[in-house]
Order: structure tokens, then C-alpha cells, then sequence
């Protein structure tokens, strides 16, 4: 739509144009009709007077006019200043490294937005829009912000963001939590009460709290003019720094990066890192009442998934002592069920998880023989990750059921039973075809 009404403006000042051009032109051919008569008279007069240096003049005059440049010439030189410039408004990359989108000026201005940087050859610019509480937005690539941005906020307040298509044939939003630190869940049972980030008018999400930052969700919402998609955040109490910055990208029906249908997470490329919400390896801790389910697009020429726990580095484990480190090492990369808080547990598959669990379909170790017959399991839960139950010993796991999928699943209770469970962080890479994998 704004493009269509630059061109159309553009197209009444070339209109405009011309009429000043015609007119200065026939204004020029009328003079010229009346000047022979004056320059007649003039030259009878002059001869009268001074013979030779009339005819000087008159010389003078004709290479003068021989050497004056053309009213065509003229028109020539002005016409590109009117030239019509198309250009996509695609993403661009901003002088910040921020995404954003490149459109005109004056457009950018419009939005509310700064422009930072140019794009399509210089005729637009890279154009950052950033919000924050109580607004709505349909421009792709905006930043949903905290008040006193880039301040930390220490508050209450209920903060809504409206989200609205920026064309029919958008079907998702994906939400980038490049910031996001909040208060946490409470200890017992790990349930969001004092901090909450909310999103309503798509499919159905989990309300999460806590660290989320480099995480993400996609909304689906349909094709078509839907109704429009809310994020809230929900704060409590002071006493807490408070910060997020969240990107909110609108992806189209028909593009490569659209997520399959009921997946709140979506990754793409042949390797990659999936952490459940609020995981951290030290300080972290597993949300309750959480139910998606986490998809993987699979690469060409690639038929499984490998699965491992997250190496704990040496610098992000608190403990002083070895054998502590040895144990964190070993387990907090994958830690759902048990009380994981006083000692190490062992894997749990199949039927034996009942309450927490991830689901990986058909899910076996790779690297080494089985310690008993086993066939495929589908559910794996404990403290270490091992598609055999009853392993103190991580393993890597493979799948090759497609579509590549996982399912979290976590209900409203923790205490007594399971304490301490940080969640699960999981590196993966596809596996390419071959006579094994198929």
C-alpha cells in the first residue's frame, strides 16, 4: 500500500512537470513569433547608425545561440531526478546488528521507527521500530521492549503488547527472547507465580518466567485477517531487575521458515542447541505445568537425529570439590525427575516416568552395545540421559522417526518427590541417509 502511494505521488510530480515545461516552451515560441519584427526594426536602426559593429553583433549572436544547450537536452538532465524506484521491503541488517526492515524515510518515520543505515542501493533505509508497554504493532521485525529500556525495570505492572498481521498470508509469529530475565518460579513446585510472560489470541502456550534469554516460540495464527495475538508480562513485588527485549519476526505461509503446525519451537540447520525454559546448569529451575511440543525441520539427504546432553563447563559449576564437578558434569544437562539436588539419578524410560518427561519417538542409544535387550522407548526422564532405564552413564541418542520431534512435558508438582530439576539442554545433529538410516 505504501509503495503504491509513493508511486502515485511521484506520478503527479512528473505530471506536474511537464504542464511547466509546455507552458515555459509555447511562452518561448510565442516571443518567438513577434521577435523577427522587433529585430528588424532594431537592425534597420543600427545600420543606420554603426554598419560594422551591427554586423558584429549579429555574428556574435548566431554562435552565441549555436552554442547554448537545447531546451531537449535540458528536459534530459531533469527526468532522472523523477525516475519511479521499486524495491522489495525485505529484512536488512541494521548498523547495529539489529533486524529490520527496508522501506522509505519517510515511511520509517511514520512507524515510529530510526532509521540505522541504508538499503536497495541507497533509495531506502534500514528501519528499527521498538515498542513497549500498551502499544500495537503490525511492522515485521519489532522490538518488544520493558519500560526504561535499556534501564532495568523493578515494579509492578502489566504489560500488553498487541500483535496484528501485516499482510493475510502470514501464519506464524516467532518470538525471539533476546532478552529475557524475570523473576523466577517458586521454589517448591516451580510454578510461575510471581513473574509470568503471557501470549493469548494464538495456540495455546505455556506461561514461562524466569531466564529465557536466546530461547524462542513460534504463535501460529492462521491464514487470513485473524484476531490479533497478545504478549503480556506480568510483574510482582520489587527487589528484582527485571529486563526483555523480545524480536517479533511475521512469518509468511509459504517460506522456508515456517514451522510445522503445533510446534512452539521450531529449529532449523543440520546441528543445534534445544534448552527447556528457565534452564540453567547452576542456578535454574525446571517450570512446572509445561506441555510442547519442539520440532526440528530435517536437512536434505539427512534421515536421523542424534541427541546429547550438554557438557557442564568447568566455569559454570559453583562446587569447589571434584567430585562435585565430576557429578554436575555428568547429570545437569538432563535433570527431570528425582531429587536430583543430593545426589545423582539414574535414567528413567517407558512407563517408570509418569510426571516429567521428553519424549523422543522410537529413541535408542548409539556408540555401544545395549546391557540388555532392549527395543525402542519413547519416554526418558530421571537425571541422566540414557534411553536405557536405570543407567548412571549419559549416552548419546538417535531417533529417525520423521518428522524430527520432541515433546516436554511437566505437570503442577514438584515437592516432595523431585527437587532440584533443572531442566534438560540437549546438542543435536542430523544424521545423513545411508544403508543403516533410511
Amino acid at each position: 500500500m505504501m509503495r503504491r502511494y509513493c508511486i502515485i505521488t511521484l506520478l503527479l510530480y512528473s505530471v506536474m512537470l511537464c504542464i511547466n515545461i509546455d507552458a515555459w516552451s509555447s511562452l518561448k515560441r510565442f516571443r518567438h513569433l513577434w521577435q523577427p519584427n522587433i529585430n528588424r526594426v532594431n537592425e534597420s536602426l543600427s545600420l543606420k547608425r554603426d554598419p560594422l559593429n551591427s554586423l558584429k553583433g549579429k555574428l556574435q549572436s548566431i554562435n552565441f545561440q549555436n552554442s547554448a544547450p537545447s531546451q531537449g537536452g535540458r528536459e534530459k538532465r531533469l527526468f532522472p531526478l523523477f525516475t519511479l524506484v521499486k524495491f522489495d521491503n525485505n529484512v536488512c541488517v541494521g548498523l547495529n546488528g539489529e533486524n529490520g526492515t527496508c522501506i522509505a524515510a519517510s515511511e520509517c518515520s511514520k512507524r515510529g521507527g530510526v532509521s540505522s543505515g541504508v538499503c536497495a542501493n541507497g533509495y531506502g533505509v534500514c528501519c528499527i521500530v521498538t515498542v513497549s508497554c500498551g502499544e500495537t504493532t503490525s511492522n515485521n521485525n519489532t522490538y518488544f521492549v520493558n519500560p526504561n529500556y535499556p534501564s532495568t525495570f523493578d515494579g509492578t505492572i502489566s504489560c500488553q503488547l498487541t500483535l496484528v498481521k501485516s499482510h493475510p498470508t502470514v501464519c506464524q509469529f516467532r518470538l525471539d527472547f533476546l532478552q529475557f530475565n524475570t523473576r523466577g518460579p517458586e521454589t517448591t513446585n516451580h510454578q510461575c507465580i510471581y513473574d509470568q510472560f503471557i501470549v493469548s489470541g494464538g495456540n495455546p502456550v505455556s506461561t514461562i518466567c524466569g531466564n529465557n534469554a536466546d530461547n524462542h516460540i513460534y504463535v501460529d495464527t492462521g491464514l487470513g485477517q485473524t484476531n490479533p495475538v497478545t504478549l503480556t508480562f506480568v510483574t510482582s513485588g520489587n527487589s528484582f531487575a527485571r529486563s526483555w527485549k523480545v524480536r517479533v519476526s511475521q512469518i509468511r505461509c509459504n517460506t522456508i521458515y515456517r514451522a510445522e503446525e503445533g510446534c512452539l519451537q521450531y529449529f532449523t540447520g543440520i546441528s543445534g542447541q534445544i534448552k527447556s525454559f528457565n534452564y540453567d546448569p547452576n542456578t535454574g529451575l525446571q517450570l512446572s505445568n509445561q506441555d510442547y511440543s519442539i520440532c526440528i525441520r530435517m536437512e536434505r539427504n539427512f534421515c536421523g537425529i542424534q541427541y546429547m546432553a550438554c557438557p557442564i563447563d568447568d566455569k559454570d559449576v559453583l562446587a569447589n570439590d571434584g567430585a562435585t564437578m565430576a557429578r554436575m558434569a555428568r547429570s545437569n544437562g538432563f535433570t527431570l525427575t528425582g531429587n536430583t539436588q543430593a545426589m545423582q539419578i539414574a535414567s528413567m524410560t517407558g512407563a517408570a516416568c509418569q510426571t516429567d518427561w521428553l519424549t523422543i519417538p522410537c529413541a535408542s542409544n548409539t556408540g555401544r552395545l545395549p546391557t540388555s535387550m532392549m527395543t525402542c522407548i519413547d519416554r526418558i526422564c530421571g537425571g541422566t540421559f540414557n534411553a536405557e532405564n536405570q543407567n548412571l552413564n549419559a549416552s548419546s541418542v538417535i531417533s529417525t522417526v520423521k518428522p524430527f520431534r520432541l515433546i516436554f512435558h511437566t505437570d503442577s508438582v514438584e515437592a516432595p518427590n523431585d527437587v532440584g530439576n533443572r531442566g534438560f539442554c540437549l546438542n543435536y545433529i542430523q544424521q545423513p541417509c545411508t544403508t543403516k538410516l533410511r
